[in-house]
């Protein structure tokens, strides 16, 4: 981790609320922004907002999101969302989070992610891949 990673970094990223970002199970009148798309969303801007205060090596994976989704948005419309370090424990990042698709806040939250080395991570996946393999 560099030193620049600290609390108080934000970023604010942008996602257009295309067809795949919608549910469909209500019929096409009612395709809104589905929260399964709104947390993907939520873990990428958080994600890349870390990349650029990690080490070459060094990713992050998401480890809890608590959200409220507080208002629909409609397909076509535009999402903003804020995401900014609240608190940095060793390798453990907290973000606040928050979304506007400019009418309506449309969440509000907190999402958690660990900073891991990568090479590790594929080290721990193959042995259990291994004990998988041999159960």
């Amino acid at each position: 981790m560099k030193a620049t990673l600290a609390p108080g970094i934000t970023v604010t990223r942008e996602f257009a609320i295309d067809r795949e970002r919608t549910i469909d199970f209500m019929g096409e009148d009612a395709r809104v922004y589905a929260t399964p798309m709104l947390v993907r969303d939520i873990e990428v801007t958080c994600r890349e907002l870390l990349l650029e205060h990690l080490e070459p090596g060094e990713d992050s994976v998401g480890t809890r999101v608590e959200i409220d989704h507080l208002a629909a948005t409609l397909l076509g419309m535009k999402v903003s969302i804020t995401a900014t370090l609240a608190e940095l424990k060793g390798r453990a990042a907290v973000f606040d989070v928050n979304a506007s698709d400019g009418l309506d806040t449309i969440c509000r939250g907190r999402h958690a992610r660990f900073i891991a080395n990568v090479e590790q991570v594929k080290q721990r996946l193959k042995q259990k891949q291994a004990k998988a393999g041999a159960a």
